[in-house]
C-alpha cells in the first residue's frame, strides 16, 4: 500500500475532503477527521476507530496496526504501517473510522463495511444526546439534583 492508495481509499467514501492538519494531510467527513496521512512518518497513516475496534485491528494484523501513544491511542486513535497493509483490510478500517465520524444520516446509508465483524459501528453521545436537564431539588438540603 501507497500513500497515494491510501488517499484513493479515504477519498472513496462519501462526502470525504481532503485538509492539512500538523504539516500532513487528512480526511474529513462532516468536518470531523476520521484519518491522517502521514504521521509519524510518510510510510505511516492513522485512522479514528472505538478502542474495541482499534483492539481488533491490532490482534488481527499486529504488523499492520498499533496504538498511536498517548491518550490519543487509547481514544482510538490507531497508526497504519502502509507498506504491511492489504487494500481490502485498510477498506475495512477506514471504513471503521469514517462511520464513526460521519454524521448518522450519511453512515446509514454507506455501503462501505465496518472492521467489526458486526454490521453496526458504535456511536459516540454527541453533546446535545448526552446532555441531561439538571434542576434542584425544593427541599431544603439544596445540594440534591434531581433529574427530568
Amino acid at each position: 500500500m501507497t500513500p497515494n492508495d491510501f488517499r484513493k481509499l479515504a477519498l472513496s467514501f462519501p462526502v470525504t475532503t481532503e485538509h492539512a492538519h500538523m504539516n500532513h494531510p487528512d480526511f474529513r467527513v462532516a468536518g470531523k477527521i476520521f484519518a491522517t496521512l502521514g504521521y509519524p512518518n510518510k510510510e505511516h497513516a492513522m485512522v479514528k476507530v472505538t478502542p474495541v475496534e482499534q483492539e481488533m485491528l491490532v490482534r488481527a494484523e499486529p504488523t499492520v496496526f498499533l496504538p498511536v501513544t498517548g491518550a490519543w491511542g487509547r481514544k482510538g486513535c490507531t497508526s497504519v504501517n502502509l507498506k504491511a497493509a492489504e487494500k481490502t483490510t485498510l477498506r475495512r478500517a477506514l471504513a471503521a473510522a469514517w462511520q464513526l465520524a460521519a454524521p448518522e444520516n450519511l453512515s446509514q446509508g454507506s455501503t462501505h463495511k465496518p472492521a467489526a465483524a458486526s454490521t453496526e459501528t458504535p456511536r459516540r453521545k454527541t453533546a446535545e444526546t448526552s446532555r441531561q436537564k439538571v434542576r434542584r431539588s425544593p427541599k431544603r438540603s439544596g445540594s440534591r439534583l434531581k433529574r427530568i
